[in-house]
């Protein structure tokens, strides 16, 4: 079975351009043949990871997707995104939708945080004049309302259930992280936090509710780590205030973002209007009668305030930064046959596995089918047709292919 999915939560208080952000992120290019997903709720939806397709690198005519796509050279690979309920000041206490957001929050694996950087909504979400409130302010209040409702899911976590079992408990590490386990926690968060908080050799019979608390936030941080998008970059007032989300949260963590400008592009490029890729620096009009002189300015706009200057809407951006360098995932292509690269029906590179860093050949055979792992011989590197042992730490874009004792059935 493939690795188990990831999920990408978008949040943010509402009017920021959260749902427009959702809309562009999960708008399909082209028609995907096959569904990624079992279950597809709602305000759940696919996005795309987009890495240069292998097949280009090994000099093959093209490839054969099962799901995602391929265009010109470039794969997308599916990752789920689930669109948070809009958060207000207090929802941690269950204000506005505060409950529903809770609920949903726990699924998620890492966070685009969606803020309105042209500073045109009030704390409650309601429109104001541009320039008019503070995004950085925004985004540390936001961000405080995700510690607290972690903190108090933590807290009645140990005040119910852990601190009650402890008597018993020789491995505390595993204990705390099947406790946690609803809150899509693993173990390697809590080890981590443990080190980070310096906890790591403090018996949990001798913790304190501050230190319960310090703990909660550090695996928050290492469980849903959190990316800001700055929206509405398209809006001239909001170019001062991505330096300073820049300068108050790190460089790294703030990705400017039109979200509307993704959206129009998609759009005009699935209806054949533009050429254009998610992701791409520019587009192309292809069909210039079919552009109403509304269409024509905010493209004009879309090219001179965003795309100049950012050098992209942002919105691919942020997938990849998410899944890729936050997640730390690698895509590799399985393959049946080393030598064509394909599958038994002949599908040229079918499938791509967004797996942790660090993954071996061995567990990537258990992520295909339990039986190639259990009987896992070797693994064939199909790039340089070199035999490689069940401890080959695969990399970006290994082409792999797995032998085992073991028929997959």
């Amino acid at each position: 079975m493939p690795p188990p999915e990831k999920v990408i939560g978008v949040v943010g208080k509402t009017n920021v351009g959260k749902s427009t952000l959702f809309s562009a992120l999960t708008l399909a290019r082209v028609k995907i043949a096959n569904h990624p997903f079992t279950t597809i709720e709602p305000n759940v939806g696919v996005g795309y990871v987009r890495i240069k397709c292998a097949h280009v690198e090994l000099g093959l005519p093209s490839c054969n997707p099962r799901s995602g796509a391929c265009i010109r050279g470039e794969r997308f690979v599916p990752v789920k995104i689930m669109d948070v309920a809009g958060l207000i000041p207090g929802a941690s206490q269950g204000r506005g939708l505060g409950n529903k957001f809770m609920d949903d929050l726990r699924q998620a694996d890492v966070l685009i945080h969606v803020v309105d950087a042209s500073g045109s909504t009030d704390p409650e979400g309601k429109p104001a004049k541009p320039g008019s409130f503070d995004p950085v302010e925004e985004a540390r209040l936001i961000q405080a309302e995700i510690d607290e409702w972690f903190w108090g899911v933590v807290k009645r976590l140990w005040e119910t259930k852990i601190q009650r079992g402890l008597l018993n408990v020789t491995d505390q590490v595993d204990y705390l992280a099947r406790n946690l386990s609803g809150l899509s926690v693993r173990k390697q968060h809590v080890v981590e936090a443990l080190r980070a908080t310096g906890l790591e050799g403090k018996n949990l019979k001798n913790w304190t509710l501050d230190d319960v608390r310090s703990f909660s936030l550090a695996v928050r941080r290492l469980s849903k780590p959190i990316i800001i998008a700055a929206n509405k970059v398209d809006i001239p007032e909001a170019r001062d205030n991505v330096k300073r989300l820049k300068e108050f949260f790190g460089e790294n963590i703030v990705v400017p973002v039109s979200s509307l400008a993704e959206l129009l592009l998609r759009r005009l490029a699935e209806e054949g209007v533009l050429s254009y890729l998610p992701g791409d620096p520019r587009f192309e009009i292809l069909d210039e009668r079919k552009l109403t002189p509304q269409y024509k300015r905010a493209l004009e706009l879309v090219e001179e305030n965003v795309l100049k200057v950012y050098g992209s809407t942002g919105v691919q951006t942020l997938v990849n930064k998410a899944v890729l360098e936050v997640l730390r995932l690698i895509p590799v292509y399985p393959v049946e046959d080393a030598n064509k690269f394909s599958d038994h029906h002949g599908n040229v590179l079918p499938d791509v596995y967004l797996v942790p860093k660090g993954t071996t050949a061995r567990e990537l055979a258990y992520m295909i089918h339990t039986e190639l792992g259990e009987g896992f011989l070797y693994a064939i590197n199909a790039r340089t047709k070199e035999r490689v042992g069940e401890d080959y730490v695969l990399e970006f874009g290994d082409v792999i292919k797995v032998v085992s004792a073991k028929a997959r059935k």
